[in-house]
Order: C-alpha cells, then sequence, then structure tokens
C-alpha cells in the first residue's frame, strides 16, 4: 500500500544508480525528507555501478524490462552537464553469426515493434556500414535500434547527487549500514556504525548487498552476486585520434551474442564483456568493509582477473574484430553483478515488514525506469508499467532457499544471451513440487514442463493411439519448428475428448488460499470487485485492482462457511496483498480478525469436465451432482469413493464439470476412482496445451498475459465481474466512475489466423493499415475451431471483421478480428 503520511522520513540504502535515482524521482514528486546512506565514499561508492560499462539495450521479451529501460534512456538523455547528456545515443547493433540468431533477431524485432521501441533488422552489408570494423565472413544480418546507446552511469549518479543536494536530500557517505530497527511490524530507523537515523520508508538499494540488507529485517532477498569478465584492450591503431575523450564512442554497442561477448568503444580502445566463462558466485559479506578512498582499480565490486576464464572471449573477439589482432590487453577484472532465479530485478514492499522496500538486482539499463515506477508506488500506490515480473514476493518459498537461488541464478548467468523458448524449463533443479497424481501422471506417459516449481503435465503419451480416431475436422495441422517445441499433436486429441467425452485435468497447481475469521467477508467485500458476501454455498468470480482501477488479479471466492471462504489466486503476490490487507484490517479492527493461510500443498485437485463428466462422478459418489444438486459456480462438500472433497461447479475449458478438492493424502485415492468408474466413458487423462486451447476458444482470460494493472476491466473484457452497486466500496471503485465500454480507446479483440494454420505463440505485433497498433497477449491452435487463434489489445477504432496481420519472424500472417468467445458463446455446454 501506498504511504500517506504528508511527508514520510525515506532512508534509501545504497548511493548506487538506482538509489539516487529513487531520490530525485521521489523529490520531482514532492517528497522531501530524503536520507541516502552508502558504505562507499560517495564520489564512487564502490558497487556495481562504479564499474558498469553503460550498455543500454531496450529490447526485451518482457513489455515491462523494455519501457524500463526506454525511460533510462529518456531519463539520462534529460540528465546534461555544459550541454553533454548522461547517454551518448551511439545506437545497438545485435548480430547473428548463426541461421537460429538470425531467426531470434527476426523475433526480437516483433518485440521491438510491439513494445514500441523503433528498430530495423539489417544485412550483413548494412551491418558492416555501420561498423566497419566487423570481419564480413561471420556475418549474416543484424538488429539495428538507434536510440540504444551508452549510459554515464558514475557521472549520471555524480550529477543527481548534486541536483538532489538542492532540493534537500541527504547524503551520508562512508557509512555501513548495520540494522533496521522495527516498531509494531513497521521499520522505524536505520541504524549504521555512527548513528540511527528514523525512518517511515527504509528503500534498500544495495545491490549485490541486498541480501545482507534484507536479513536484518528477516526478508530472503533472492539474488546471488556473481563475477564477469570485462577488459579494455590497448589502442586500436585505426581507432587513434577518433575521439578527444578517453571514453569517446561513436560506434553502436555491439552484441555478439552467439559466443555471450558484447564491445563498446572506450576512446582508441575497446571494453569487451564476457559471459560465456564459467559462474563465479560471490558471497557479499566476504568482501569485508569498502576502503576509505575508491578508485577505478580499487573497490570491492572489481575483483582480480582470471585470465584463464577469457582467453577463448580473446580468440573469437580478435576473430569477429580483425582489428584487436593488433592490440593485447591491457586492463581485465572480475566485475561483480546481481543475478536473479529467474533474470529479473526485485521490487517492492516486505510481505511482512510494512514500510520496508527493494529495488535490487537492477542493472544501468533499467535504473532510472525502475526508480521512477518504485517511486509512483510510494508515491501514488501504483506503478504505470506494470511490475509483477518483478515483484519480490513473485517466487515461491521453495524457490527462495539458498541452494535454489545459488543453482538457478548461476543458470540464468549461462544462458543470459541463449536463444530461450518461451515454454523453455530449466533442466534443474526439477521436480520440487509434485502433485499426488505424479505418479499416474508418469504410468500414462505425461511431458512435463515447469512453473512456480510445479511438474504440469502438458500432454499424455498414452493418448498417442487417440489420433487415429480423430475426426478429419479435428486433425492438427503441421507446425513450424519454432511452435512445435514443447507441443505435441496429442493436444488434439486431448481436447476432441474434452469436448466429446469426458477428460481428468490436475488442477493441484493453482494456489489456494483459506481465508477465515470473523472479518473474512468484510476484508474480501473490501478487496474484490464483486459480491462475495452471498450465502454459503456461491462461487464468485472476481477481480483484484489497485486503486487506480487495474487488474491486480483476478480470482475465485468460494464461500464455505460464514466465516470461511476457499479463494483461487494467481500466486504468491496474491498471497501477499491479501495477507497484508488482513494483517491490517485485523490490527486496525481487532473484533473483524481475519487469517489468510496458503493451502494449496495440504490439498489437490482434479478438474473432471465433458460432456459425460456426470455420467462418470455417478457412479463413485452418493451426491447430488445434478443441477438442482450443485448448479453452475456453487460449492459444497461431498463424498467421492470415501474422499471427503469440496465441489465447484466451474469450468476454465468451457465444459460441463467440477474442480473437485481433496487433502493430498486422499488425493491419490480420488484420482483412481475417478478414472476406474470413467473407462466405460472413454476418460482419459488431459495436459495444459489442451487446457489453453479450449480456456482461450472459451475466452476466458489468463492474468499475467491477457490482463495486467495496466489494463482496466472494461478494456480487459472482463466488467461483467465488477458490481459497482454491491452494497459495500472496493479497492479501486472510485477511479471506475465513469469508466465504461463507451469510454475506453483500447480492448482486449480475439482474433483468428486466416490459412488455418500459421502458428503465433504471444507478445508479436498485431499491424492493421501497416502500422503496429498492438501485440498478441495468448495464442493457440484452437483444435475445435480448426484454426490458430490470438488475443491481443487493438484501439476500439477496430471492429470484429477487420483485417490484421500478425509478425511472425518477420513475416506478416493475415487474420481476422472475430466476435468472442468462438465457442459456445450461449453457454450452454458450460451450463450443462
Amino acid at each position: 500500500m501506498a504511504v500517506t503520511a504528508s511527508q514520510p522520513r525515506v532512508v534509501i540504502i545504497g548511493a548506487g544508480i538506482v538509489g539516487v535515482n529513487l531520490a530525485d524521482e521521489l523529490v520531482s514528486r514532492g517528497w522531501s525528507d530524503i536520507t541516502v546512506v552508502d558504505q562507499g565514499p560517495l564520489d564512487m561508492p564502490g558497487g556495481s555501478t562504479s564499474h558498469a560499462p553503460g550498455l543500454v539495450f531496450q529490447t526485451n521479451a518482457s513489455k515491462t524490462m523494455t519501457l524500463l529501460a526506454k525511460y533510462t534512456v529518456d531519463k539520462f538523455l534529460s540528465l546534461q552537464e555544459d550541454g553533454q547528456s548522461c547517454f551518448n545515443q551511439v545506437g545497438g547493433l545485435e548480430l547473428a553469426t548463426t541461421p537460429e540468431r538470425l531467426e531470434e533477431l527476426k523475433r526480437k524485432h516483433g518485440y521491438a515493434s510491439s513494445w514500441g521501441v523503433e528498430a530495423r533488422l539489417i544485412t550483413p552489408e548494412e551491418c558492416l556500414e555501420r561498423y566497419p570494423l566487423l570481419n564480413r565472413d561471420m556475418v549474416l544480418g543484424g538488429l539495428y535500434i538507434p536510440s540504444d546507446g551508452l549510459a554515464l552511469a558514475a557521472r549520471a549518479v555524480q550529477l543527481l547527487i548534486a541536483k538532489t543536494r538542492e532540493q534537500g536530500v541527504k547524503y551520508i557517505g562512508s557509512s555501513l549500514v548495520t540494522g533496521v530497527e522495527q516498531t509494531d511490524g513497521r521499520v522505524s530507523a536505520v541504524v549504521t556504525r555512527d548513528q540511527t537515523i528514523p525512518a517511515d520508508v527504509v528503500v534498500s538499494c544495495a545491490g549485490f548487498w541486498g541480501v545482507e540488507v534484507g536479513a536484518m529485517v528477516g526478508l530472503p532477498v533472492p539474488l546471488l552476486p556473481m563475477a564477469h569478465q570485462y577488459v579494455k584492450t590497448t589502442a586500436v591503431p585505426c581507432q587513434r585520434g577518433r575521439y578527444s575523450s578517453p571514453n569517446g564512442a561513436g560506434l553502436p554497442i555491439l552484441r555478439y551474442q552467439d559466443q555471450d561477448l558484447y564491445y563498446r568503444e572506450h576512446g582508441d580502445q575497446y571494453g569487451i564483456g564476457y559471459y560465456g566463462h564459467r559462474p563465479m558466485p560471490v558471497v557479499a559479506a566476504t568482501l569485508g568493509p569498502t576502503p576509505e578512498h575508491v578508485d577505478e582499480y580499487k573497490m570491492p565490486s572489481r575483483l582480480d582477473f582470471t585470465q584463464e576464464d577469457f582467453d577463448p572471449a580473446w580468440k573469437l573477439s580478435r576473430e569477429l574484430l580483425p582489428a584487436l589482432q593488433q592490440t593485447e590487453i591491457a586492463d581485465g577484472f572480475n566485475g561483480i553483478f546481481s543475478f536473479t532465479p529467474d533474470g529479473g530485478p526485485l521490487v517492492g514492499q516486505s510481505p511482512t515488514v510494512d514500510g520496508f522496500y527493494v529495488a535490487e538486482a537492477v542493472w544501468v539499463t533499467h535504473s532510472a525506469g525502475v526508480a521512477r515506477a518504485l517511486a509512483e508506488v510510494l508515491t501514488t500506490g501504483k506503478s504505470q508499467v506494470d511490475l509483477a515480473e518483478c515483484d519480490i514476493t513473485r517466487f515461491e518459498e521453495v524457490q527462495l532457499t539458498p541452494q535454489f537461488v545459488s543453482e538457478t541464478s548461476q543458470q540464468n548467468f549461462v544462458e543470459v544471451y541463449d536463444i530461450l523458448h518461451p515454454l523453455q524449463p530449466r533442466d534443474s533443479p526439477r521436480n520440487m513440487r509434485v502433485s499426488p497424481f505424479y505418479h499416474r501422471h508418469k504410468e500414462l506417459g505425461a511431458f512435463f514442463l515447469e512453473a512456480g516449481a510445479w511438474e504440469r503435465p502438458y500432454w499424455f503419451e498414452a493418448n498417442e493411439p487417440l489420433l487415429k480416431e480423430l475426426p478429419a475436422e479435428w486433425q492438427p495441422v503441421e507446425r513450424d519448428a519454432w511452435s512445435s517445441r514443447y507441443y505435441s499433436p496429442i493436444a488434439a486429441a486431448e481436447a476432441w475428448k474434452t469436448r466429446t467425452s469426458v477428460a481428468m485435468y490436475d488442477m493441484t497447481p493453482l494456489r489456494r488460499l483459506e481465508v477465515s475469521g470473523p472479518g473474512a467477508v468484510g476484508l474480501l467485500d473490501w478487496a474484490t470487485t464483486g459480491n462475495v458476501s452471498r450465502k454459503p454455498g456461491a462461487v464468485t468470480y472476481t477481480l483484484l485492482l489497485d486503486e487506480q482501477g487495474g487488474i491486480r488479479s483476478d480470482i475465485t471466492v468460494a464461500r464455505i462457511r460464514d466465516d470461511l471462504f476457499q479463494v483461487g489466486v494467481n500466486g504468491p503476490v496474491d498471497l501477499a496483498y491479501l495477507s497484508r490487507e488482513a494483517r491490517i484490517q485485523t490490527k486496525n479492527a481487532p473484533e473483524k480478525a481475519v487469517h489468510v493461510r496458503d493451502i494449496t500443498g495440504a490439498t489437490c485437485c482434479i478438474g473432471l469436465w465433458g460432456p459425460k463428466a456426470r455420467e462418470v462422478i455417478s457412479q463413485v459418489t452418493p451426491d447430488d451432482f445434478s443441477d438442482k444438486g450443485l448448479r453452475y459456480f456453487r460449492v459444497k462438500k461431498a463424498s467421492i469413493a470415501g474422499v471427503p472433497v469440496t465441489a465447484m461447479r466451474l469450468s476454465y475449458v468451457g465444459e460441463l464439470g467440477w474442480e473437485l478438492y481433496a487433502s493430498a493424502e486422499n488425493g491419490l485415492r480420488l484420482w483412481d476412482a475417478l478414472w476406474k468408474a470413467g473407462q466405460s466413458c472413454g476418460i482419459i487423462a488431459a495436459g495444459r496445451s489442451a487446457f489453453n486451447s479450449l480456456r482461450l476458444e472459451k475466452g476466458f482470460r489468463s492474468w499475467g498475459a491477457d490482463m495486467t494493472t495496466e489494463h482496466n476491466p472494461y478494456e480487459a473484457g472482463v466488467d461483467f465481474a465488477v458490481k459497482m452497486d454491491k452494497k459495500g466500496a472496493f479497492i479501486g471503485q472510485s477511479s471506475l466512475r465513469g469508466v465504461s465500454k463507451d469510454t475506453i480507446t483500447r480492448k482486449l479483440r480475439c482474433i483468428t489466423v486466416d490459412d488455418g494454420k500459421s502458428m503465433v505463440l504471444g507478445k508479436e505485433p498485431v499491424f492493421f493499415g501497416g502500422k503496429s497498433e498492438g501485440y498478441v497477449t495468448s495464442a493457440a491452435f484452437a483444435f475445435t475451431i480448426g484454426k490458430p487463434i490470438a488475443y491481443a489489445y487493438l484501439p476500439t477504432t477496430i471492429q470484429e471483421g477487420d483485417a490484421v496481420e500478425l509478425e511472425y519472424f518477420g513475416t506478416r500472417i493475415p487474420a481476422t478480428v472475430a466476435a468472442e468467445p468462438l465457442y459456445d458463446p450461449e453457454m450452454k455446454r458450460l451450463r450443462g
């Protein structure tokens, strides 16, 4: 929640590029009582900023990261001294030296178009024109981004310190933070070796020391400091005299990702960064105190150079840039940066200590963007850029262990420049969380992918013989190599059986919370857009909004008893949010105490769906599962084969059926009973590939892809879940007043591919009239419809029936905006 004090006392730990940018962003928003403290000297604190090469490449598969980088470019361009900005906009050039990388650059060009970054795919000859030092024989093509460039990070820090000092920000250098004091669950002060600084808000921008600072308040900060090699060459003869500045640069920053290398000019010298060496993890606590005097060669974040690790890079660099054959390595070091398990920054408030925020694992590329986003959160409660991918609470508990953080962060270092498929799972660690049905899935030949540390079956090899039975209209089309990865045509058979018979889906990984106590209904009524105060037995699909009406999450709320709810949410971020709201309510009104408990690991869930679902369940239960016994969007307790279950009549595949919840120890018995009873009906187990296809055919949204805090319910097409006239107020209600389907300027639209076979996977740009007007949020082959479908946010001026184009690896695919949902628009199948 936003801090509401008129002038909160803010202490920022860390005077690197993130900390000083945050101070500047807060000052610009009217906050004035700000102190920035650093263990190093302010002229060069000695963290990652002090040695960062400053390359800013904006284009990223993540919209969030791209927008953060775009703002960083704009901010640094505006920071000027003597007419010179802190950003040298030389442009960026990514090279392809393999056919696979050339295809990847086409995909990245699509990202640039989707996120609004100017970029061009260029030929080998154009690469040579932009970068004459290249070995022409090695280059197959490139991606050129004219607005990329070099951030002068150290200079920017000093300009921001001077600027914000004049505006009242206090800076304390060479002062080690030793503790963070708390009072009644909220930060109250930052303790250094010399003084105690009162604080209402504490923000850790400590970089790779963030783990140690987080530990001061009991917050696991999942980052791993690792050394990354960087060298400067001796003068390149053909570059002599080209620049007056020792760090002057005019050629684009260059990335040779096929060999984990990047390059920039330092006057007539070359800077070379290398990710291809072995991971070199570091424990920040072992680095010792920051010395009183820090310079370019003596700083905590600069470790001794290991020449043997760089030898392959040196050979590769002199092949790509033959001019380097006339140089030697003048200086090299192993510089420490922060890496995380998924490669993203760590931003947001501690889930357990109010007022303690972090902005860690943030590279210079995204520094100003992250600072602005966090300043917006602090001052208004919301960032204009969705921060779910960066949220400090996004990790599962098992993903916060030191072992997991170490292994996955090192893996992320190794793969930082690799070509990764959007569905590609990590190889290790695996099998960290498995449902009670896991061994049955293995017996059926499940192909597992991993998400949230859960093993999730995507299809079952046992269903492969069904392909011979598929009617002609259900036969899957042949796919291209990229969309065929982590896919099997067996998904078509599983979708067919779901639509025509009955299938069992493992829904165990969906996070479930138990919300209980005398204040449970009050909390959920205030936090959600729906009417959750109906009598026990009701299930409500509803939304969590932020104060500005953006969609924080979509959830299902089942009222089990007057004071007990089962709530289906989207992940750990929702758990942290609802737990904080519950804690605040309980503290403010003890008579309305409410408790939020995660019950996911103790329970399991089977989705039993299809037109023959009743035929199956009637064989194993004495309870009434007819329309009269359990209506659509209702919940009740029942017994199936002697197993106590909580049965909810809802379905995200658009067919009759139920979500059946049981305790984990009874899960296998439940699965086996349903499986045995369904044999006469041709029951199958089905996986996530079929599930995703079926839910898109039905027009069901997926939070995080189809809707985020950047979208309101009317834009996302889920305004039916908003009850503006319900008895009580709810978070975000006031911001939605006056908003309607008629006032929005963009809307989530369904799109069908005209040729019936060309696939897209998500994030591709959508063109209308030759102009990029949106991007694909979700996509799948719709087996029931017999063609690929996608969803995308488009201007409301684009209507159903209009022709659009989807760009996939540089090729424009004709498509049409369609009415939704494509399947069962009258809800007859879903309601049985």
